[in-house]
């Protein structure tokens, strides 16, 4: 198959994401917003059937790192692009006039992240691993799927000269985008019947804070110096850097503006007391738990369940066909201190998903060693 590949515009890449399913929440125009310190591009493969008009079969969103002096770029397109990762013509005429077009926009390397889920663990599995002391890590766990399709993608991008970061992702939280992302199914299901797949903890939880008072509400664009507040707790709790406020204000401004359902900010007030605070993205029908905080104040009336069932039960309401809890660390150790964090989200009855990863393709090999070590100090 002969694809031509181009810059779109907004409007195209936004009509094209519209006629699918899902597309990850990073592969629409204003993710670009979001990330003032990188330069964005909408890009698109187009095909034209015999004796037919030209049609858009494919799409990502670029980000251009701008590396300083040299005046080169590291090109990255996060949960993308959104190609045929199957199509049985290969990888090749998709990825070769992206690299193409990349080097003429002075990229030195190329990453992305295919959108391709490779193996699967259901919770009763998961927490069975994390129960037996044996287990070191999720990824030497026998899955309950295994895509061998996702097998013979991998070797495909080896052959065309891509390399794997084997360390993006590893706990969920780095740089790159995480591997292992912790997913809960709807399709095919009540609410009720996805209210019972809750472990009893959970369950119970959810009673607790109901019977204690705790109320979940929307908020908007006003209220998320609160949710900063909880944010900035969490993160010195759970030993991460925090993002500054200006990140979450103009991500709600960008992403709403796209589309007003895009994102959407929760708070868990108990006795005119914020307790617990989370964001949700919206892309087709897949729906992100993005970014969740709350205070080590009243723990006892659950205000976190709280928040997440009302967050699942709104998705549920809106067609959503997946409720994606991100992130999840890969090792089971009871020593890490996302252990607990994982546990919270197996209590969901979801499932573990593991992805193809991040993949780099170098172009200027000397530029692309220099950056990696550089990375490799920060």
């Amino acid at each position: 198959m002969k694809l031509r590949l181009k810059a779109i515009s907004r409007e195209e890449h936004l009509a094209f994401v519209a006629n699918r399913p899902a597309v990850s929440h990073m592969q629409v125009p204003s993710w670009g917003d979001v990330k003032p310190d990188w330069q964005s591009e909408s890009i698109g493969w187009f095909h034209r059937e015999v004796g037919g008009p030209e049609r858009l079969v494919g799409a990502g969103l670029v980000l251009y790192r701008p590396i300083p002096v040299v005046k080169r770029y590291l090109a990255y397109l996060p949960e993308g692009p959104v190609i045929d990762w199957h199509d049985a013509a290969g990888l090749g005429p998709w990825l070769d006039p992206m690299l193409a077009h990349l080097k003429a926009q002075r990229a030195f390397s190329v990453r992305m992240g295919p959108p391709v889920v490779a193996r699967r663990w259901d919770a009763s599995t998961v927490k069975d691993a994390i129960a037996d002391p044996a287990a070191g890590r999720l990824r030497d766990v026998p899955p309950d799927m295994d895509d061998p399709q996702a097998a013979a993608l991998m070797e495909q991008l080896r052959k065309l000269g891509w390399q794997q970061d084997e360390e993006g992702g590893e706990e969920g939280f780095s740089a790159g985008q995480p591997r292992h992302v912790f997913q809960v199914p709807f399709t095919g299901q009540s609410l009720e019947e996805i209210r019972g797949n809750l472990n009893q903890q959970w369950r119970r939880n959810i009673k607790k804070a109901e019977k204690a008072g705790v109320k979940v509400v929307e908020g908007g664009y006003e209220d998320l110096p609160a949710f900063y507040e909880l944010y900035r707790e969490t993160a010195l709790r759970d030993r991460f850097a925090p993002r500054p406020l200006v990140y979450f204000q103009r991500m709600w401004t960008a992403l709403r503006t796209e589309d007003p359902d895009r994102m959407r900010l929760y708070l868990a007030h108990h006795e005119g007391e914020v307790l617990a605070a989370a964001t949700m993205l919206t892309v087709g029908n897949h729906v992100w738990y993005s970014y969740g905080a709350s205070t080590g104040r009243k723990r006892e009336v659950q205000p976190n369940n709280a928040i997440q069932w009302r967050m699942m039960s709104d998705a549920y309401e809106r067609g959503a066909a997946v409720y994606d809890l991100r992130g999840i660390t890969d090792t089971l150790d009871e020593s890490n201190h996302l252990l607990g964090l994982l546990r919270f989200k197996v209590g969901t009855g979801g499932r573990a998903a593991e992805y193809v990863g991040e993949w780099d393709r170098p172009i200027n090999k000397t530029l692309h060693r220099a950056f990696a070590l550089y990375m490799a100090r920060r």
